[in-house]
């Protein structure tokens, strides 16, 4: 029974043979994470002193602030998103679109290693 289960595992939704995740990508998937982590440490370090501020008055830091701040909640959904790539991998799943069922493209997966979505239905999102 446990060998038929794996089987259907590494089929996709049209009965395909999917390819199976490497070390490779969990390598870069955990190199990527560090990385972000690393980001995100530096960004609270400078959210950490918010410059003054009001009506025709305070710091023009604040600008960078707030783009500090909107960077750091970008990194936190990267985070997020390369965690569940790895989960994902875990779980057998990594590398099939969420919408399709499809394999995702070998090429965009070595871009956009935590992507969910195959180009097509990736595409069809954008239009």
């Amino acid at each position: 029974m446990k060998s038929a289960d794996a089987s259907n595992r590494n089929r996709n939704r049209t009965g395909k043979s999917k390819k199976q995740p490497t070390q490779e990508h969990q390598a870069r998937l955990l190199s990527e994470l560090a990385r972000a982590r690393e980001e995100l440490t530096r960004l609270e370090r400078k959210l950490e002193h918010r410059p003054d501020f009001g009506l025709g008055q305070g710091s023009p830091d604040i600008y960078q602030w707030e783009m500090n701040l909107a960077l750091r909640k970008r990194v936190l959904a990267k985070i997020a998103s390369l965690e569940d790539a790895l989960k994902s991998l875990d779980e057998g799943d990594y590398g099939m679109c969420e919408r399709c069922g499809e394999q995702i493209e070998p090429e965009r997966l070595d871009i956009l290693p935590d992507t969910t979505l195959c180009i097509r239905c990736a595409q069809r999102i954008r239009h």
